[in-house]
């Protein structure tokens, strides 16, 4: 109940304030652009916004943001609140840790910190050692955090940057052993991370636009890479491109066991080709595992011979099938987690020999263990109806780490032996508020074809 009137004492004055000031903003300029697709015209009156170095639109963002936050800073009892929220935003944050080379992997954040600082050590038992703090790339906090990706054997991190919101992203290498940053710097990437293979990885990137046409050319010719650890971009070795289809997107990732080198290819939001490369076999080709767009395959993983793909195809809510080395077609493919009714399967995790599957029902998440031929063992017991998110594991190791929340429950991290079906909190924020005030219930209300809606 006080959430409730807190909230609500928050609105009244923020319409209290509405009523009594009326916004004028600036004029906005409409050009006369207009493109043509498949033969419909579509007019793009404010084309022009699109160039952010242009004098005309730093002017008209000044303009805009006088605006904004000449009413905010107005808004009576505005300094309370913040103070309020502040209190309530202060608390650690723990990320679930993975493991790579024998070390474990974590994030954390000490309260109110931009960005979150990456830890790593031996045991769970250890004090960690900081390994890198994104919010010290720059000093006015413009620079984030885009990729982070150590490589099998610990040794290395491969993380990204972006400046100022771009989409652009530059790759940067530390060696985890001594510390040190090395010389590598990649740059022109694009909606790519970072897939681990031996002493190197393989990336997409484009090719260098014109100079001031960074922000607004089109993203086309995407090309795999395979770059070495301490090494320049120029000696970076190409694995794939499609000149053919010079708008299609390329992301490549490799299986844990480091056996196949996967590439997503893309060429719009939803749907995607699936082509593999057995990394075991020199000089093998690509397999077009998938050649359309019909729908979407994301590989799980790969074990016992077989690899793991999750897909809508025939399945709205998801399935997992499994595609044998032998036979590298979905032709051949065999189903495991058939989809469910009433849930919709949101990843698959291999740990312990077995398949530890979240689902999402009703709006809240429901994990499950099964045998990795499909056979149901058990539900993992959750604190409440919540959110599970970042779970982790190895194939063959029984400990496991998720996360979970909800609307009365911070982000708590969870160590979870698969063997047993038990958790046990590894991490729990200590917070300034009585949770014990409030109550989550789920209500169910028919919609209009009579299907209830939660």
């Amino acid at each position: 109940m006080k959430k409730v009137w807190f909230l609500f004492g928050v609105a009244v004055v923020l319409v209290v304030s509405c009523r009594n000031e009326r916004l004028h903003y600036p004029e906005t300029r409409r050009c006369d652009q207009t493109d043509e697709y498949f033969g419909v015209k579509v007019s793009d009156p404010y084309r022009w916004l699109e160039n952010d170095t242009s004098k005309e639109t730093e002017a008209w963002v000044r303009a805009e943001n006088e605006v904004t936050f000449g009413y905010l800073e107005k808004i009576p009892y505005r300094e309370k609140i913040r103070k309020r929220l502040e209190e309530l935003w202060n608390y650690p944050k723990m990320g679930v840790p993975w493991k790579e080379g024998g070390y474990y992997f974590f994030s954390k954040n000490d309260g109110l910190q931009n960005q979150r600082v990456y830890y790593m050590m031996k045991t769970l038992d250890e004090e960690p050692r900081m390994i890198l703090d994104p919010n010290k790339l720059s000093e006015d906090g413009t620079v984030a955090l885009s990729n982070f990706a150590v490589s099998h054997d610990g040794k290395y991190l491969g993380y990204g940057i972006s400046r100022a919101g771009s989409d652009w992203q530059e790759f940067f290498v530390k060696d985890l052993t001594t510390g040190d940053d090395l010389p590598d710097h990649l740059q022109w990437i694009k909606f790519s991370g970072l897939a681990w293979y031996k002493d190197g990885f393989y990336y997409s990137r484009y090719q260098k636009p014109a100079a001031g046409q960074e922000l607004v050319a089109a993203n086309r010719n995407s090309r795999v890479y395979y770059h070495r650890a301490g090494t320049s971009q120029e000696e970076d070795r190409l694995v794939y491109e499609d000149p053919d289809h010079p708008d299609w997107s390329f992301s490549p990732s490799v299986t844990r066991d480091q056996r196949f080198l996967i590439i997503t290819v893309t060429c719009s939001t939803s749907g995607n080709a699936l082509y593999l490369k057995d990394l075991q076999k020199k000089d093998a080709p690509f397999v077009r595992l998938v050649e359309n767009f019909d729908h979407d395959y994301w590989v799980a993983g790969h074990y016992g011979g077989g690899l793991l793909i999750m897909t809508n195809d025939g399945a709205p809510r998801y399935r997992l099938v499994v595609v044998q080395d032998d036979k590298p077609s979905l032709q051949y493919a065999t189903e495991i987690l058939p989809e469910k009714k009433e849930e919709v399967l949101r990843g698959v995790t291999l740990g312990g020999g077995r398949l530890v599957a979240e689902y999402m029902k009703d709006a809240r998440s429901v994990v499950r263990v099964y045998e990795p031929d499909g056979t149901f063992l058990h539900e993992v017991s959750l604190p409440g109806i919540g959110t599970v998110g970042g779970f982790s594991a190895e194939p063959e190791d029984t400990t496991a780490f998720y996360g979970f929340t909800s609307f009365t429950f911070p982000s708590v991290v969870y160590r979870y032996n698969i063997a047993t079906n038990t958790s046990t909190v590894w991490f729990k924020p200590d917070i300034n508020f009585d949770f014990d005030n409030y109550v989550t219930e789920q209500v169910f209300y028919p919609g209009k074809d009579s299907t209830l809606i939660p």
